[in-house]
């Protein structure tokens, strides 16, 4: 418990996301025919309070006069605003409850809808400082109680000074009437609380900003619920990441950071030293030389299928754990390719430029089904195995080649080399990987001992093709019809030319590389990478990475979890239990998993220790990362 300090906490976009009469004014308009009009007065004269623009009373007054609102429409509001306690209040309830008696709620709000939100984080009803309503015979607001201090300007300032409070004073809040309270000597300090809403002027003139409750408590070393303020973790994004992604991480308190383009190598040297999670797409290369300039690197989250963009040995060495989404744009990249099977082999292209050049040529020539036709499939992954089903429901024959055994799918039949599945099909796609024991996998021999006239697809990756070798083929009428949609180079943002020696051909589809831009896929992919991390952040959850041993874990309740990484040495875990039992520490769970290159231990223990075992186990041998979570 604390003791000699006290907190005083606005309630107004502070302990809560949004401003109380704004929302009141939501559900009591609601059926107002101009409701949008009276609403955005509404929240511009909060907004004026709040910055000092118009007095507190006038603010007040203005807005009671504008609202129309009933005591049926508070219930309601309270229900709503249960939901719209600010996330890091929410995670330290804890806090509040243990140190009820030292914490109050100073608020030019209204304690009709304050109580019930604020009682349940055991915040008591006298410390509960707020205005009250004044109602009709039929229960309609038609004012605030003037002769309560907190009416008028000043008002938070001369109920703080009549509370007498004995000690250090810390107010947070968001308004300049919190500032107020600090400013005329009831407090010992004014934090400007940017959770849900960052005014420059209040800013301006607080003794510190914090962007959550945890910062708070961290900076004045009191009892956090978690380990680490999360707006301390930086997180950058590039390559215009979906904002789904964006919008689940800022929710977890990250400070994120996004750019819409890519970095080349010295730059993203430069923006990474103080990072702890990136988030790239396949344009960015994340070297050994950027990863030795990522002091904080935590972990990568690849928004994509793969991962050959990362050097994935060196960031495992470094204990930075990968995450990509190999599953989530799969439906998007077999639909294109299908659609765009269909479009080659009816020569759909060609005709339609022509078309829209007034040319008229309703002919047969070259226009094919694809029912019966044979599929070559070079890759039969997650995209392959896929492909092969649709195609085979259109009444194509499936072929595939792959070095890793798969099982096949439907009637798919397997090919022992890719000499053989050249020679077969009519129309070959390529779904390989991006290794570099791939570069040039298709040549002038592979496209040799293709057949006349065949249909060919790559989106894959750009350097699985030689490009030069497809121009002569092409040039040659050996292949009737292309897609491509990865290239060896690819320009790094939308601005740059496109050059390559592919354009200009009428029977070669060429797309920027947007196998897998869907609407729904680019969603996915937010979705599923962005959780992964926020999973292995907050908790040391590892499953489904592409390089650390996959450790699936409970939810950590009343305990802190240690986590430990190290090299894959025998014995580390041996040394590890013993730091635990010289510091006399109950282990509730472990769990330890390793692969070729590391091990990775997970320590569940009570929550009370010895802080000095952290430090001890950072000192065994081989030791790559250790951290603690609670």
């Amino acid at each position: 418990m604390i003791t000699n300090k006290y907190i005083i906490l606005d309630f107004d976009s502070t302990f809560i996301q949004v401003e109380g009469l704004d929302e009141l004014a939501t559900i009591a308009l609601s059926d107002s025919p101009d409701k949008d009009e009276v609403i955005s007065q509404i929240k511009q004269i909060t907004a004026d309070g709040m910055e000092g623009r118009i007095s507190l009373s006038k603010s007040l007054s203005s807005r009671l006069e504008l609202l129309s609102a009933n005591k049926k429409h508070i219930e309601l509001l309270i229900k709503d605003l249960h939901q719209k306690v600010s996330g890091s209040i929410k995670r330290n309830i804890r806090f509040f409850e243990t140190n009820a008696d030292n914490i109050y709620i100073v608020s030019s709000g209204f304690k009709e809808y304050i109580i019930p939100i604020v009682s349940q984080y055991g915040i008591k009803d006298s410390h509960v400082l707020a205005n009250t309503f004044i109602y009709d015979n039929a229960g309609n607001i038609t004012g605030a109680d003037m002769n309560n201090p907190l009416a008028g300007d000043k008002g938070k300032v001369k109920v703080v000074k009549n509370l007498n409070l004995n000690g250090e004073i810390y107010v947070l809040g968001d308004g300049i009437t919190d500032y107020e309270i600090k400013e005329q000597g009831a407090a010992t300090k004014f934090y400007a609380f940017t959770e849900n809403i960052s005014r420059e002027i209040v800013m301006e003139v607080a003794d510190g900003v914090v962007p959550s409750f945890d910062e708070f408590l961290y900076i004045n070393k009191l009892d956090m619920t978690i380990s680490y303020p999360r707006n301390r973790i930086k997180i950058l994004l590039l390559e215009n990441i979906h904002p789904y992604a964006l919008n689940l991480l800022k929710q977890e308190g990250y400070t994120v950071e996004t750019l819409k383009g890519s970095l080349n190598e010295d730059e993203l040297c430069e923006k990474i030293k103080d990072v702890s999670i990136l988030g790239i797409r396949s344009k960015t290369t994340v070297s050994k030389k950027v990863l030795d300039n990522a002091g904080r690197l935590l972990a990568i989250g690849a928004f994509c299928i793969g991962t050959n963009q990362i050097d994935l040995e060196y960031a495992t060495s470094r204990g930075i754990c990968v995450f990509n989404a190999p599953y989530s744009n799969t439906r998007s990249v077999v639909e294109l390719v299908i659609g765009e099977i269909i479009m080659l082999l009816r020569n759909i292209v060609t005709k339609s430029n022509q078309l829209h050049k007034g040319i008229w040529d309703k002919s047969a020539e070259n226009s094919f089904e694809v029912r019966g036709k044979k599929l070559g499939i070079i890759g039969y992954g997650n995209i392959g195995s896929q492909l092969s089903v649709l195609a085979e429901g259109l009444g194509m024959q499936v072929y595939y080649y792959d070095l890793i055994e798969r099982l096949q799918l439907g009637n798919a039949k397997k090919c022992d080399s890719l000499d053989e599945l050249l020679a077969i099909s009519d129309i070959v796609t390529i779904h390989a990987d991006g290794r570099n024991d791939n570069t040039n996998l298709i040549g002038e021999r592979e496209f040799a001992l293709m057949k006349d006239k065949v249909v060919f697809l790559n989106l894959s990756r750009g350097h699985i093709v030689d490009i030069k070798a497809m121009v002569n083929n092409l040039k040659s009428g050996k292949i009737l019809g292309a897609a491509v949609d990865v290239f060896p180079y690819e320009p790094k943002n939308n601005q740059e030319e496109f050059v390559n020696e592919l354009r200009g051909f009428s029977n070669v589809i060429l797309t920027p590389h947007v196998g897998g831009s869907t609407e729904e896929a680019q969603f996915n992919i937010g979705d599923f990478v962005a959780r992964r991390m926020i999973a292995y952040i907050n908790a040391g959850d590892s499953s489904q990475s592409v390089n650390l041993p996959n450790i699936q874990l409970p939810e950590l309740k009343n305990a802190h979890r240690l986590i430990h990484l190290h090299s894959n040495t025998p014995g580390i875990l041996a040394q590890i239990n013993q730091v635990l039992a010289n510091h006399n520490i109950n282990v509730l769970g472990q769990y330890l998993k390793t692969n070729e290159q590391v091990g990775y231990v997970i320590t569940d223990i009570d929550t009370k220790y010895n802080k000095d075992v952290i430090n001890d186990l950072k000192q065994i041998n081989h030791t790559i990362k250790s951290r603690v979570l609670y």
